[in-house]
């Protein structure tokens, strides 16, 4: 897997100190510039400590089955051209290497809902997607709210953190449709039904 994050930092300097920091308990793979700059932290084969408590599918310890691309950004910003052409390089490099689906690359918020926000409202997952690094639905008509089977549903796409359905359905409007808000409607319904559709996710027991 792959997760995205941003730093909650407006410089990367900041970030890498922070990240080189043991007290600090946190370290990721990648750490990207808003200028395009990358900045290796942890060897690919090795485990580093980006994604914390979370679960995506059948995963229950992500920070051994992923690896962790940082981007500067303190959450409230659009993130700008050089980084996000980076990051699209990187990710094509990454996934090649380790044989990871589009469906496996994910958001800290996704696999810690409630619990983490980034990469936020304002990353351009849909942008991944157009070149085949990440996912992006085409829904249908969207059936009456129903949150028992929007759980389903989204428990099939890879969300499967313990948490409130309120929650869950806030963490995949930060990704899917962030200009969303309010009771779980029809569009929120279309958008888990494809997804478990087109890309599931096993979500299985254990911590494989």
């Amino acid at each position: 897997m792959v997760v995205l994050h941003y730093t909650a930092m407006a410089e990367t300097g900041a970030a890498r100190d922070w990240l080189c920091t043991p007290e600090a308990q946190v370290s990721a793979h990648y750490l990207i510039s808003p200028h395009g700059g990358l900045i290796q932290m942890v060897g690919e084969d090795m485990r580093a400590w980006h994604a914390g408590a979370g679960r995506w599918g059948a995963v229950t310890d992500v920070n051994s089955r992923s690896i962790g691309i940082e981007i500067t950004n303190s959450g409230a910003q659009p993130f700008c051209e050089p980084q996000m052409a980076c990051l699209e390089a990187l990710l094509a490099r990454v996934m090649a290497r380790w044989g990871i689906a589009p469906q496996r690359v994910i958001g800290h918020s996704d696999m810690a809902p409630g619990r983490k926000q980034d990469p936020g409202r304002r990353f351009d997952w849909r942008r991944l997607a157009r070149r085949g690094l990440s996912i992006w639905p085409e829904p249908a008509a969207g059936a009456a709210p129903d949150m028992a089977r929007f759980q389903a549903l989204a428990a099939r796409a890879g969300y499967t953190a313990d948490v409130a359905p309120e929650v869950l359905l806030d963490a995949l409007r930060q990704r899917f449709r962030p200009w969303g808000f309010g009771p779980l409607g029809p569009e929120d319904m279309a958008i888990a039904a494809d997804l478990a559709t087109r890309f599931p996710v096993d979500a299985g027991p254990g911590s494989a």
